[in-house]
């Protein structure tokens, strides 16, 4: 995915009318009888709203390769509203991957729409989400870690990339050293006793080791945790998205966890 970087980002230069990007397909909505409009999140010029003419018949050139969560390299004319899609490539299908499987589907519906919410200002750019967004679906189509610790991975770095990185060591609010038995979202995660919030959880000492690894990648560690670490812990960080976010996302309603369970 990075030997396509520096060509795609090239063509925009000096306010070009056509550019050229990687992008992961956020979500499509449909357009008058044969269009749609796709919500794109491309690696150089942030979130993009474009037209995708004619993708709804049976004859267009490209309507499969603009489906949800499908990386692309894309050609788009620049418009005064939206711009229009005049070339697409595929660089990885995960929706193929996504869709054959309920759980991963769900999982990484709520990646998409995390992503959409962390980047709501269009052609602002945002480079580390776009990253994080790709290597998430990658990690999640290929299965290489359980999908409800993809997505607490992918939501406490999406976070983290947007300045509200939660501590799971260090006092949040005086910084003394940890571990700390109490955790508050607006404190801004871990608290030693003296800086303590009335109402703040207290999650067992695992759970927050278990987020700390999340956050820093440290896989093996999380795969190690608990399953009711994993409850508390997705608790906790949806806790802490929505009070950042200051609403839910609302696909984490329908996320499941391994045993059947909802996530949140």
């Amino acid at each position: 995915m990075s030997g396509r970087g520096s060509s795609s980002r090239g063509s925009s230069i000096g306010g070009a009318k056509s550019y050229r990007d990687e992008a992961v397909v956020l979500r499509t909505t449909k357009l008058g009888e044969a269009d749609r409009i796709v919500s794109l999140l491309t690696r150089h010029h942030g979130r993009v709203r474009a037209v995708a003419k004619g993708v709804r018949r049976t004859s267009s050139r490209f309507g499969a390769r603009l489906e949800p969560f499908t990386c692309v390299d894309v050609q788009l004319h620049r418009g005064r509203a939206l711009d229009t899609v005049t070339q697409v490539d595929v660089l990885a299908p995960y929706g193929q991957v996504l869709a054959a499987d309920y759980g991963l589907y769900t999982v990484g519906h709520a990646l998409v729409e995390t992503a959409e919410r962390f980047t709501e200002v269009e052609r602002e750019n945002a480079t580390q989400q776009y990253l994080l967004l790709v290597g998430a679906l990658r990690t999640l189509s290929r299965r290489e870690h359980a999908a409800p610790l993809v997505l607490d991975a992918f939501l406490l770095r999406s976070l983290a990339v947007a300045g509200y990185a939660a501590s799971f060591g260090d006092c949040a609010r005086c910084g003394n050293p940890g571990p700390h038995t109490a955790f508050n979202v607006s404190a801004g995660g871990a608290v030693c006793s003296a800086c303590r919030p009335p109402g703040s959880a207290a999650p067992d000492p695992q759970t927050l080791e278990l987020l700390a690894a999340l956050l820093s990648g440290e896989w093996s560690v999380a795969e190690d945790a608990e399953e009711r670490c994993r409850r508390e812990g997705s608790g906790l960080v949806a806790a802490f998205l929505q009070w950042h976010l200051e609403r839910g996302i609302r696909s984490l309603r329908h996320v499941e966890r391994d045993d059947g369970s909802l996530v949140r």
